[in-house]
């Protein structure tokens, strides 16, 4: 991916382009919408749209946050740092990830897991795909999942629980396979027979979100 082009569904919403300038649409072969300035080339894209910046969709100019302009986007799986607060950060969000989960019947700690893993608790994070929110949710999942507000930390957490219950569902309760498909979507694990995709980004998920999760459970149990 061209990421120094990508520009997320939020950030035309706070980055001023020339009057003049176009605005294209892309999806890659995996599913991820990416909104630029500029012309990307390579079969992994296809070009959905392009227009005017004078006549940008309304449903782009919805959710007004800043955002870098996209030479300064993070590169794709970027995880934000979460600093010298994060137990403070955790906190904060304990009682919503503990309802939400007893709401669709997942582990707490597995929640706080993806949270962590996802946004490093940080409601405004937005990745260079156009994930938002706590648990990075993408725009066409939180629409799936009846998300009014994708930047409310409730409405964000509860889209992406329900979202990790059905593929939990979906997937026997294997915790593997619905981590690589909650980053990838399930059609890619379906695509590779119910096993984790060859890509580094979504194994490296996996691996870190269960690495938090028994990091969370340990941390539980010494408590």
């Amino acid at each position: 991916m061209k990421a120094a082009a990508a520009l997320t569904c939020a950030a035309l919403t706070a980055v001023a382009f020339p009057v003049d300038a176009d605005i294209f649409k892309y999806t890659d072969a995996r599913g991820h919408v990416y909104f630029t300035d500029k012309a990307m080339s390579g079969p992994q894209y296809k070009l959905e749209w392009s227009r005017s910046t004078r006549a940008t969709p309304d449903y782009l100019m919805s959710t007004p946050r800043i955002v870098a302009r996209s030479q300064y986007l993070p590169k794709a799986g970027y995880l934000p740092k979460a600093g010298g607060k994060q137990s403070k950060k955790r906190g904060e969000y304990d009682g919503l990830i503990r309802e939400t989960a007893n709401r669709y019947r997942l582990h707490p700690e597995l929640l706080h897991a993806v949270v962590q893993t996802e946004s490093a608790y940080n409601p405004d994070a937005v990745s260079s795909a156009g994930a938002v929110g706590l648990m990075q949710l993408m725009p066409d999942t939180a629409r799936r999942y009846g998300v009014r507000d994708i930047w409310d930390p409730k409405e964000n957490v509860k889209g992406g629980a329900s979202y990790l219950r059905d593929l939990l569902d979906m997937f026997d309760n294997d915790l593997r396979l619905a981590l690589a498909a909650y980053n990838a979507g399930e059609n890619a694990v379906l695509r590779y027979g119910n096993q984790i995709p060859p890509y580094s980004e979504t194994q490296d998920y996996v691996r870190k979100v269960i690495g938090s999760l028994r990091t969370q459970l340990t941390l539980k149990n010494d408590s």
